[in-house]
């Protein structure tokens, strides 16, 4: 009797949003056989996984590009699985009756490791910040816990139900100030040290996961539903297809374009430590 074939294990880390359960779907479901891989499923806040990143903690693991531009020794871009605010993306948002700008307001902000962050310093270098885990802020700016509050994930869509307003749009403003490219939030990377061969690999798999979820979309958004905190189908649908499209499929020049000018632009107002190349596998 031949002995059992010994897969390859891969941590796969993701953020347990609506966005990335869609992107993984095909994966997840098995609709996109894993082999030779193992593949888990690891499920954390964005914040959570920068972090684990400087650990090299997972083979493969969403980060903030924000954290990416201090991992690079670690780890590598993938060409698929970013998400990117077309003129849309990370807001700051007050009550009503709150502050209509950021000059002496402190802003709840979802980690300093997040993209969110980065684009909020970059647009006002004296921002007054207090750090709060992302799924509190929505409510605590509308209970009035803050004066305002930068929300990621699917606040950016759901904040006008709490009664609260915008203050600035960081997506439309990256576009204003660069000509209409998007902003670059979050990417899939890989671990330098699983050598090019099974790089190439799981590349692959990643990028048939995402094409299997964009050719099955009602499917694949039934499944990321679960992930949605409250968010109905038609919302849930909506912002997949705001994070997940054919930027994710490939980020094309003008993506790779995006992702240069966000480290150049930052490197510029020294909020990140060096100048920095993307580097893509």
């Amino acid at each position: 009797m031949a002995a059992p074939i010994s897969l390859m294990k891969i941590a796969i880390a993701h953020s347990p949003d609506s966005d990335d359960a869609f992107m993984f779907y095909g994966l997840a479901s098995g609709q996109v056989p894993s082999a030779p891989f193992e593949i888990e499923h690891v499920l954390s806040d964005i914040e959570t996984l920068n972090r684990a990143a400087f650990e090299g903690k997972y083979e493969v693991t969403a980060v903030s590009f924000n954290a990416y531009t201090r991992l690079t020794d670690k780890y590598l871009l993938l060409p698929h699985g970013a998400s990117m605010g077309d003129r849309y993306g990370p807001i700051v948002v007050a009550r009503r009756d709150g502050p209509s700008s950021l000059k002496g307001t402190t802003v709840a902000i979802p980690g300093e490791l997040t993209t969110a962050f980065l684009a909020l310093r970059m647009y006002d270098p004296a921002v007054q910040y207090t750090v709060m885990p992302f799924d509190q802020i929505q409510e605590a700016v509308r209970d009035g816990q803050v004066a305002a509050g930068l929300l990621i994930h699917e606040g950016q869509l759901t904040y006008a139900d709490d009664g609260l307003k915008k203050i600035v749009d960081l997506g439309e403003w990256w576009a204003d100030l660069t000509g209409g490219l998007p902003l670059p939030l979050g990417g899939n990377v890989i671990r330098r040290d699983l050598g090019p061969g099974t790089i190439a690999k799981v590349s692959r798999l990643l990028h048939d996961s995402i094409a299997y979820a964009l050719n099955h979309r009602q499917e694949a958004v039934d499944y990321a539903m679960q992930f949605g905190r409250g968010l109905d189908r038609g919302k849930t649908d909506r912002f997949v297809g705001m994070y997940v499209n054919e930027l994710t499929l490939d980020y094309g020049e003008r993506g790779r374009t995006a992702v240069q000018r966000l480290f150049d632009e930052a490197y510029a107002k020294q909020l990140i430590p060096k100048p920095l190349k993307a580097e893509f596998v």
